[in-house]
């Protein structure tokens, strides 16, 4: 690390050691600029490792017209970005790192050995060590940045505060969930007082509440089970709509997991409006209404309502308590009302849980406020990149191409601007 001084001159500062400053670091870097990237952590990354734990996943193999697409209503600003660095440039990239790639059988792409830390590793070698014609990329760990101390960007180091005067900078700070790796979002005010237009950060690819809570029983017994094979159903009150078969998790206080966080867009924004939102949960999402309606209908002796539902349809465990939780006794008793129910069990949401819990979170820097090198309009030499910007995407992939095609747009933008 350089030594910390009380001030300091330099030509690019990057500030936030995510995919998206990292990779602006990278073009720049390549193009012999000199950069010297600032992160509060004491090392980079470090979202990007927790993501990862689960299986790297770095991309999705769908046709970048769907692929796009899957950006909702920001898709139109972030396809030029996509267009200059699109998912086929992401598995390019991380084989030039020495990293194989494969696609899994729902079209995610992971690494090889399906981890984080040897790409991590690689990468940061490539940046320390750029080879010809390239410039190293200087480290400043611990360096929290405070906003703006007139011209000069602010920091909090080790060694106490520092003025860093850049000729461009790029803020790559993320939104601002998992605030413990590192984005907090308080970075908002500063871009506020200075006249940014920001959208208000709210959670994405996020959990739930419920209305009234589960009963303690269902709490207390089934908290932390999926629902699996099951498809979900919204409509929201503009007549947009949401259908997909997956799995989800109750929690303690309500949902969470993969379809109810590819409908979370549609569920938190209908929340905004109206207070509430509703999707249907259909427990039997491979048999038609009709082949339900048969199965409940048969008859059933002595049997128990629930021994007959988990011998025709294979209904037990965390499904038959939902429906008990959620089916009133004359549906219950009723085939054709309960083939219904059971085909669309609605379950009514109050609240997206705190930004903080989510994967990623929506708003930041708005697209008006910047041009196409992603230069902020008001304060040229100023730069924004990954998830601060305003847009969000479902898991998959998308959330990692978009940040690290931002980092190459910013980049290229700051090598226009510095014309070299």
């Amino acid at each position: 690390m350089n030594e910390i001084k009380s001030s300091l001159s330099v030509d690019v500062a990057i500030i936030g050691g995510g995919p998206a400053g990292l990779m602006a670091a990278e073009v720049l870097g390549r193009a012999g600029v000199a950069v010297h990237l600032f992160d509060a952590m004491p090392s980079v990354g470090r979202k990007f490792l927790l993501a990862g734990k689960g299986g790297m996943n770095l991309t999705h193999a769908e046709a970048l017209p769907a692929f796009v697409g899957r950006y909702g209503a920001q898709a139109e600003r972030l396809r030029p970005l996509l267009d200059a660095f699109g998912p086929q440039a992401v598995r390019d990239w991380a084989a030039g790192l020495g990293i194989d790639t494969f696609v899994g059988s729902s079209q995610r792409v992971f690494p090889t050995d399906m981890k984080a830390a040897p790409l991590l590793r690689a990468w940061l070698q490539r940046l320390r060590h750029p080879g010809l014609g390239g410039v190293p990329v200087a480290f400043h760990m611990r360096h929290r940045w405070t906003g703006w101390d007139g011209t000069a960007l602010g920091f909090d180091t080790p060694q106490g505060p520092l003025r860093v005067q850049a000729r461009a900078t790029v803020l790559a700070l993320g939104g601002a969930s998992w605030a413990r790796l590192g984005s907090d979002g308080a970075w908002l005010p500063w871009l506020q007082a200075a006249g940014i237009d920001v959208a208000p950060l709210q959670p994405s690819n996020c959990g739930f509440d419920v209305a009234g809570g589960w009963s303690p029983f269902f709490a207390e017994r089934f908290a932390g089970q999926p629902f699996k094979s099951v498809a979900i159903r919204a409509t929201d009150s503009l007549g947009q709509g949401f259908h997909r078969k997956g799995e989800f998790v109750a929690t303690a206080t309500g949902v969470e997991g993969s379809v109810v966080y590819a409908a979370s867009s549609l569920l938190r924004d209908e929340i905004t409006r109206n207070g509430q939102a509703t999707f249907e949960l259909d427990l039997l999402p491979d048999r038609s209404a009709e082949q339900v309606l048969a199965q409940v209908a048969h008859p059933r002796g002595s049997r128990s309502l629930s021994s007959h539902l988990k011998s025709r349809l294979g209904l037990e465990g965390i499904k038959m308590a939902i429906v008990n939780e959620r089916v009133d006794k004359a549906t219950m008793h009723d085939p054709a009302r309960l083939a219904a129910a059971l085909k669309a069990i609605p379950v009514t949401l109050v609240a997206a849980r705190p930004i903080d819990e989510a994967i990623s979170s929506a708003g930041g820097v708005r697209w008006e406020a910047l041009d196409g090198g992603l230069m902020v309009k008001q304060r040229p030499g100023l730069f924004c990149a990954g998830e601060m910007l305003d847009w969000e995407a479902p898991t998959g992939g998308y959330l990692l191409t978009a940040c690290l095609a931002s980092g190459v747009v910013a980049g290229e933008g700051v090598r226009r601007w510095l014309a070299v």
